[in-house]
């Protein structure tokens, strides 16, 4: 029983290791996910997508490194978490980004919301909300705006956010917990 189910993941591992050469199917799968991580981490489309095609560039550069521990989803958004992290270092954003992303419009982030459901009253209070909630997270530490990040927006559990960003799950209990302590007293008790 236990050769079965060995064998069965070693043919998995094989697939996800096949499945790197063929970059236009990685890219169809994985793409969107991780450009959405990139992009909410930096607020800056044109860096997101530059970061994003860094990351598939990277991971088939090194696709022969890769030991399959981790599916690949967690792989390429590990190289994702630190390419965010050299950007924000190598660039030492100045202090017209930071602005910039702090007035980032509430219209585009509460895009997702249902149409017509609403009141325009109640539109603009959610609309205010998630202004408040973005403030916030773009307020956090880098550590705790990536751990954020990837637990709500790419909806990631708290193993495969350690594996992304090397962390221990431990640590990556207490940069959340911290996280959300922060995002709730900054948004103004937002739930």
């Amino acid at each position: 029983m236990e050769q079965v189910a060995a064998t069965q993941f070693g043919a998995g591992c094989r697939e996800q290791a096949v499945s790197l050469e063929d970059l236009d199917a990685v890219l169809r799968l994985h793409r969107l996910r991780v450009f959405r991580f990139i992009l909410v981490s930096l607020r800056d489309r044109e860096a997101a997508e530059t970061l994003t095609q860094d990351c598939f560039l990277k991971a088939y550069q090194a696709r022969e490194r890769f030991r399959s521990e981790c599916s690949l989803e967690t792989w390429l958004m590990h190289i994702a978490v630190n390419l965010v992290r050299d950007y924000a270092r190598n660039r030492r954003i100045q202090f017209w980004r930071r602005a910039n992303s702090a007035s980032a419009s509430a219209d585009s982030m509460a895009a997702g919301l249902p149409d017509g459901q609403c009141s325009p009253e109640m539109s603009a209070q959610v609309k205010q909300q998630l202004q408040a909630v973005w403030s916030a997270a773009a307020s956090l530490p880098e550590r705790q705006r990536s751990v954020f990040l990837l637990r709500f927006v790419e909806d990631m559990d708290l193993l495969e956010i350690a594996a992304a960003t090397g962390m221990k799950e431990g640590t990556v209990k207490v940069h959340l917990f911290r996280a959300l302590r922060t995002v709730r007293e900054r948004a103004g008790g937002v739930r």
